[in-house]
């Protein structure tokens, strides 16, 4: 049996603002290790017997970061499957699905969130096992987080009857998130469990029940699949076909009503990451219990997560604190409250603000920019293109730019003149004329770029020509 890991790496993580935004989720952070949690759920399977390399499902805005951490984890997926809207995780599953059918008619997926922590992956791979016992005869197998106490935050999936294998059994129920009272009450009852968002499942079957109890679902993203196609390294869904597609996760199109749903309780050190005090449940802490990162300063403090970003962050005589410094924002909150952090970045929305969107270092496919300043009619970035990276042939309306090269070696474009440029060189790239910037080198190439003008927006960009095939 063949086992795909399908890893569905959407959201937008919300609840850990302001490290995550929607330019860059959490799912593309180092929140527990060195490595982004897409990293570490890519190679935490990695290299297992029946384990194939991985399908990943993500936004079309993430693409290029999904492909260089997984470059950059060594491990090459079986595809990068691109929605074009988010649309929950029933549908992307079965895009997914269909696009297995296409490499393997009796392929076995295994469902994975990007964005979730699992200590335990001996024991994961065995509750993986327990599951494949049964997917071969049709069964959809979810894992159930044996429940380390009476958790408010998720749902629960409270086992039936023994099913045909070690350690799997019916399912009896689904249930919301419960208040308190009811939550210890599964606890106490032993055969409810976590409900962890992570199935085994052969794609034929899944798509036989998605056809049975969510048909516009199972039409919809057949259509997407079908009228897709290859771009670069990645491979897009037909955007009208998906955008029509009904948004609902697995749980309510097919899992709450399918007669062949299994669990199978896996206790393995699992957590979603879903708020900055679940982050800090995962996190090694000191003898006062408190986890930090970053240049960080305590004196008297217990309890608290402590994230220093850029600068130095200094806490003295407080408990039971978050507190997260990024260069352009600066959460504190009580550990107990942050599951209100949402509402900071619904008033972000709001007042049209751009903090929730994206941080003041932007990644793109060539590399990365940072705002330095800015002020009336002018911006400062700083901008790294990495070892053969190359911006698009372009024109502004508005701005003028002056580059100047900090370190490694620049091919300037600038209408038909074509220069290059190495440290402390610079350049000017009038209003209204065509130009291009390159890294030639083997070096990382980083330069200091001054804008200047009337209007100096990223919307200012006239493409002419892009090796990255953005539009």
């Amino acid at each position: 049996m063949k086992i795909y890991p399908v890893i569905l790496s959407g959201g937008a993580g919300t609840r850990l603002w302001p490290l995550s935004r929607a330019v860059l989720p959490k799912q593309l952070l180092p929140l527990v290790s060195d490595k982004t949690m897409l990293q570490e759920t890519a190679l935490r399977l990695h290299g297992r017997p029946q384990l194939m390399p991985p399908l990943v499902v993500c936004g079309n805005e993430h693409r290029f970061l999904v492909a260089e951490q997984l470059r950059e984890s060594g491990v090459r997926p079986l595809g990068i499957l691109l929605e074009p809207v988010g649309r929950n995780t029933a549908p992307a599953v079965a895009a997914a699905a269909h696009f297995l059918q296409s490499v393997d008619p009796e392929a076995v997926m295994l469902v994975l969130p990007a964005d979730h922590v699992i200590n335990d992956v001996d024991a994961f791979y065995a509750a993986i096992q327990h599951a494949g016992a049964l997917v071969g005869e049709g069964a959809l197998a979810t894992f159930g987080i044996v429940p380390a106490g009476p958790e408010t935050g998720y749902g629960y999936i409270q086992s039936g009857k023994p099913a045909a294998a070690e350690q799997c059994y019916a399912v009896n129920r689904f249930v919301e998130k419960p208040d308190r009272a009811t939550a210890q009450g599964f606890v106490d009852a032993g055969n409810y469990f976590w409900n962890s968002g992570m199935f085994l499942f052969r794609a034929d079957s899944y798509l036989k029940e998605l056809q049975e109890y969510a048909p516009t679902i199972a039409s919809a993203s057949a259509e997407a699949m079908a009228k897709g196609y290859r771009d670069l390294d990645f491979c897009r869904l037909d955007e009208a076909a998906f955008t029509a597609c009904p948004s609902d996760s697995i749980d309510y199109a097919v899992m709450e009503h399918t007669r062949h749903a299994v669990v199978v309780p896996a206790d393995i050190g699992w957590s979603d990451v879903g708020s900055w005090s679940a982050l800090w449940d995962v996190q090694p802490h000191d003898g006062q219990g408190n986890a930090t990162r970053g240049d960080v300063y305590l004196d008297d403090v217990s309890g608290s997560l402590v994230r220093a970003e850029g600068r130095i962050v200094a806490l003295v005589g407080v408990k039971d604190l978050v507190v997260v410094e990024t260069a352009d924002a600066v959460l504190v909150a009580h550990k107990d409250q942050v599951q209100r952090v949402k509402q900071i970045v619904d008033h972000l929305k709001q007042q049209d603000r751009t903090e929730h969107l994206h941080h003041t270092k932007v990644y793109r496919p060539w590399g990365c920019y940072e705002g330095i300043d800015i002020g009336e009619r002018f911006q400062v970035k700083r901008i790294t293109v990495n070892p053969g990276g190359k911006l698009s042939l372009q024109m502004h309306h508005h701005r003028a730019e002056h580059w100047i090269v900090v370190s490694g070696t620049a091919r300037v474009t600038c209408g038909d003149t074509v220069t290059l440029l190495t440290e402390n060189e610079s350049t000017y790239i009038p209003i209204g004329m065509n130009h291009r910037l390159e890294n030639p080198g083997k070096l990382p190439l980083h330069l200091i770029e001054v804008q200047s003008g009337s209007y100096l927006g990223e919307d200012d960009i006239v493409r002419f020509e892009d090796v990255y095939q953005r539009s």
